[in-house]
């Protein structure tokens, strides 16, 4: 049988496609049972910026202990860009991120995509040569340097694995002299093509040990910090906890995913309630979403944005969490309302 190229190519994907693996394919799709929100809801992400979305090319797989992600950086830069959105912050707990948001932005440059780098073991823990590598990537994208989250002590203890190893931020009451040096260093370090500095994010490690890092921060000059899903497991923050964050400089997250759908742990009415405490001020909306069978990151963020407004938060509280605040957050021009 005569086999012309254009059937050669047709049989070769067929054959790609027959010998993949099965679970570890990428999803295309959310098949989280979540109705869509409405048009008022994402008029609400106009111009918003999320600092927190698990996205492909990323692990999945035995040993990586995270769920596969439900799309790629390009897929929701270009969901991004249809919801009005500014951009996004891609989030992994093995790698830093810079480099994708580069590429992201090439192929979807009306955009704003930026990365983030936890200090996981994958990383080297709590390594400041990895905070060097993160800023000086080609195009200025590295953004938040984020204490461990996966493998941080405190997150680890709290898992289906207790026993394996951990980083180790604190002991006794006070900071290791390598988590010093690591803040230290994203105070320092700069970031290549960009006048912008690095923020900090407190990652998975503990309430009490989220305190002490950002007092640690603020005393070596870090002024863009966030206390990452501060409110909820593994941080479990109280309100008193989160109201002293905030008064020494750092930006609370609050985000969608322990708010609405499976993981959700918290009710709108008790969201609202601690961010007014709080106040929007000194609060950053994300959805923490982008993993297989979840509703879509801009998805999620539009509606538990349009619920906490049913709530009761204002246009402007709103505006601040989901626009002014992540803006300032990354070095970014901030957007009038």
């Amino acid at each position: 049988m005569r086999i012309t190229r254009r059937k050669f190519i047709g049989m070769s994907a067929g054959l790609a496609l027959a010998t993949s693996t099965a679970p570890y394919a990428q999803v295309t799709s959310s098949t989280a049972s979540f109705s869509k929100p409405s048009r008022a809801a994402r008029a609400l992400l106009r111009g918003a910026t999320d600092i927190h979305v698990h996205l492909d090319p990323d692990s999945f797989g035995p040993h990586s202990r995270q769920a596969a992600r439900a799309l790629d950086v390009v897929d929701m830069a270009r969901r991004a860009r249809s919801a009005g959105m500014r951009g996004f912050v891609v989030k992994q707990h093995y790698d830093q991120t810079a480099q994708l948001a580069y590429l992201a932005r090439k192929a979807v440059p009306d955009v704003e995509v930026h990365g983030m780098l936890c200090c996981n073991f994958s990383v080297g823990g709590l390594n400041p040569e990895a905070v060097h590598h993160f800023g000086e990537l080609k195009g200025g994208f590295a953004r938040i340097v984020s204490m461990p989250t996966w493998d941080a002590e405190n997150y680890v203890r709290q898992s289906r694995s207790p026993e394996r190893a951990a980083v180790v931020v604190a002991r006794d009451g006070l900071l290791l002299p390598e988590t010093i040096e690591l803040i230290q260093t994203v105070a320092r370090a700069p970031i290549r093509d960009s006048s912008a500095q690095l923020a900090l994010a407190t990652g998975h490690v503990s309430a009490e040990e989220a305190l002490l890092v950002i007092r640690e921060a603020k005393r070596q000059g870090i002024e863009l910090i966030v206390a990452t899903h501060a409110m909820g497991r593994p941080i479990n923050m109280s309100v008193a906890q989160m109201k002293q964050a905030a008064e020494l400089g750092a930006y609370i997250e609050f985000v969608a995913n322990f708010m609405i759908g499976a993981r959700a742990s918290f009710t709108v009415q008790q969201y609202c309630d601690a961010i007014r405490e709080i106040g929007a001020a000194r609060v950053i909306l994300s959805s923490d979403s982008g993993q297989a069978n979840h509703p879509f990151p801009d998805d999620l963020l539009a509606r538990a944005a349009h619920e906490l407004h049913e709530a009761g938060l204002s246009r402007a509280e709103l505006h601040a969490m989901l626009v002014e605040n992540p803006a300032t957050l990354l070095s970014l021009p901030t957007i009038a309302s």
